[in-house]
C-alpha cells in the first residue's frame, strides 16, 4: 500500500512466493476481510496474502519480520471476539485455501490436516473408519481447525469430551520470526516443555499453526438425543445440577431460553415444545447399556425438576432435527433482531439460577433484550445481547449489559471466556479478572515467542506490557484506538 514501505516491501516479497490471485491490495477486496465474526470491530488491512502451503506462510511472515510489520492470521473469519481483526498497517494471513487432510490413522486414532479444513470435515473424513472428531463448535460446518486451535474452541459435547486442546497432540508451528517448528507429535505425551499447551488458545499472539495432528474418539455404541421442555430456566437448570450430581456425565447438555428458541423458530421451525420457558437438549452416547441405564436416570431427574414435556431421538434423522434449533440459534437470532454480541463467559453449574436471574434483571432495568443459550453442562453461558444499531444509544447500552454479564461471571467464580478468546473485545476485560503480576507474567511468555510484537498485536491484553506491539509506534495502540474508534483500554 502506498506510503507504507514495510508492507510494499511484504506485497512484494509475497508475490515472488503466492500465484497472483493470492495477493490482494485491492481497497474494494480488502474490505472483505474488515471483520470477523464480531463484525462491530471493523479494520481495513494493508494487505491480505492468501497463501496454498506452509512454505509460502513462513515466507510471508519471514518478510513481515524482517520488514517489522505486524501480521494477523486468519482462517475461515467465524471468531466472536475480534482475535481475527486486521490491523491498518498490517498483513492479514489467510489460511483458508490450506485445506489438505493429509493423513487418516485409525489405527493410532489420529489425524493431521492444515489449518484450513473445515472441523465438520474432519468428521467426514473419519466416520468410514469408525471414528469423528469430537470437538464442535455450533459453526462447525464452516470454522476451521487452525482457528479452533487458536481459540482453544470447544462445542456442545466439550462437557464430556473436552476443548480442542485436549485433542491436538502435535503441530507445525510458524513462529513471528518466520521459523518452522514442529510442537509436540503422534504420541500421547512428549518429552520436554509444553510449548504446545502454550500455543493452543494463544489466539494468533505466539504465531500460526500451518499443521495440526488430532486425536480421533471411537464411534459410540449407541446416542441418544433427549430433547425436554421446562417452565422456566430455573427448573431447567435444577435438573441439570441433578444429573451431573448423580454422577452422570452425558455427552452434551444445552440450554436454551423462550427468546432464544422464539429466534430458532423463527429461523429453522424446530418445533421445539410449544409455551416452554426453556428447554434442554440432552445427549447420551456411549455402550447401549450404558447408555439405557442412564437415559431411565436422565428421565426421572428432568421429571423430578418439572420437565413438561420429553421427546427422545435414537436414529441420525430425528437427532439432526433436535440439534437443528441449538446449532442455529447465534445465527437465528438475525430473525428477531437487526443487531446483536454474541458474549461468552462461565461460571459454575450451581449459580445457574441466580446468574440467569440476574441476568433477566439487568435486561429489564436497562431495556436490551438478553437471549440465553448456553453450555448448561459445564457452565459456559453464551448470552445474546440484542440491540439495533442505527438507533442512537443501543449500541453503548448493549455493550454495557454485555460487560456487566462479564462482571456476574466474575463475581461468581467464573471466567470472561470459555471458548470464544479474548481477541480485541474482551481486552479491557482482563483487569477485572488478573491482577498486574498475572498479566505481566503472561506477557513475558508473548514476549519470550514475540518480542517485536508483530503477530496479532493489540488483542488479548488491555495495556502494553514489557515488550513493544508494534516497532516505531504507540506501544500497544491498536488503529481503532488511536482513530478514537474503540474503548479498548
Amino acid at each position: 500500500m502506498p506510503g507504507m514501505p514495510g508492507v510494499d516491501a511484504v506485497s512484494q516479497r509475497a508475490r515472488e512466493l503466492i500465484p497472483p490471485e493470492g495477493v490482494i491490495t485491492d481497497v474494494a477486496r480488502l474490505r472483505t476481510y474488515e471483520c470477523d465474526g464480531l463484525s462491530h470491530y471493523r479494520v481495513v488491512p494493508a494487505l491480505v496474502v492468501i497463501p496454498e502451503d506452509a512454505a509460502q506462510l513462513a515466507g510471508v511472515v519471514r518478510a513481515c519480520a524482517e520488514h517489522g510489520v505486524p501480521f494477523v492470521a486468519r482462517g475461515s473469519g467465524t471468531g466472536l471476539s475480534g482475535g481475527a481483526l486486521p490491523h491498518a498497517e498490517g498483513v492479514l494471513v489467510v489460511t483458508s485455501k490450506m485445506r489438505t487432510i493429509t493423513a487418516v490413522r485409525p489405527g493410532d486414532q489420529r489425524a493431521v490436516v492444515e489449518p484450513g479444513v473445515i472441523n465438520l470435515d474432519v468428521t467426514r473424513a473419519a466416520t468410514p473408519h469408525g471414528y469423528y472428531y469430537a470437538p464442535d463448535p455450533s459453526s462447525q460446518q464452516i470454522c476451521s481447525i487452525g482457528g479452533n486451535v487458536a481459540e482453544n474452541s470447544g462445542g456442545a459435547h466439550c462437557l464430556k469430551y473436552g476443548f480442542t486442546t485436549n485433542h491436538v497432540l502435535g503441530a507445525d508451528f510458524v513462529s513471528p520470526q518466520g521459523e518452522v517448528v514442529q510442537l509436540g507429535g503422534i504420541a500421547p505425551d512428549t518429552p520436554g516443555y509444553d510449548l504446545l499447551g502454550a500455543v493452543v488458545g494463544s489466539e494468533g499472539t505466539l504465531g500460526i499453526v500451518t499443521s495440526a495432528t488430532v486425536r480421533l474418539v471411537r464411534l459410540p455404541e449407541e446416542v441418544r438425543t433427549i430433547l425436554v421442555g421446562f417452565a422456566s430456566t430455573d427448573q431447567a437448570g435444577a435438573a441439570v445440577s441433578a444429573i451431573i450430581a448423580a454422577g452422570i456425565v452425558p455427552a452434551a447438555i444445552e440450554m436454551m431460553d423462550a427468546l432464544a428458541i422464539e429466534a430458532a423458530e423463527a429461523a429453522v421451525h424446530c418445533n421445539y415444545p410449544d409455551g416452554a420457558g426453556a428447554v434442554l437438549v440432552i445427549e447420551l452416547d456411549g455402550a447401549a447399556v450404558e447408555v439405557a441405564a442412564e437415559y431411565d436416570e436422565v428421565e426421572r431427574l428432568c421429571n423430578d425438576n418439572g420437565a413438561f414435556e420429553q421427546r427422545l431421538a435414537t436414529d441420525p434423522v430425528d437427532r439432526a432435527l433436535i440439534w437443528k434449533g441449538r446449532k442455529s440459534a447465534f445465527a437465528a437470532v438475525g430473525r428477531i433482531s437487526p443487531d446483536y454480541i454474541v458474549q461468552d463467559g462461565v461460571i459454575p453449574r450451581t449459580a445457574l439460577p441466580e446468574v440467569l436471574k440476574a441476568i433477566a434483571e439487568l435486561s429489564g432495568s436497562s431495556g436490551v433484550r438478553v437471549a440465553n443459550v448456553f453450555h448448561a453442562g459445564d457452565g459456559n453461558l453464551h448470552p445474546l445481547v440484542l440491540f439495533d444499531e442505527s438507533k442512537d444509544g443501543e449500541a453503548e447500552a448493549a455493550e454495557e449489559v454485555s460487560g456487566a454479564i462479564l462482571d456476574l461471571c466474575i463475581e461468581h467464580g467464573g471466567s470472561i471466556t470459555g471458548e470464544h478468546g479474548v481477541g480485541m473485545d474482551k481486552a479491557r476485560y482482563m483487569p477485572r479478572m488478573y491482577d498486574e503480576a498475572d498479566l505481566d507474567t503472561m506477557q513475558l511468555v508473548r514476549c519470550a515467542f514475540d518480542p517485536d510484537g508483530i503477530s496479532n498485536p493489540g488483542k488479548v491484553f488491555p495495556t502494553p506490557r514489557l515488550c513493544g506491539e508494534v516497532p516505531g509506534r504507540h506501544r500497544g495502540a491498536h488503529p481503532l484506538q488511536e482513530a478514537g474508534l474503540a474503548e479498548v483500554f
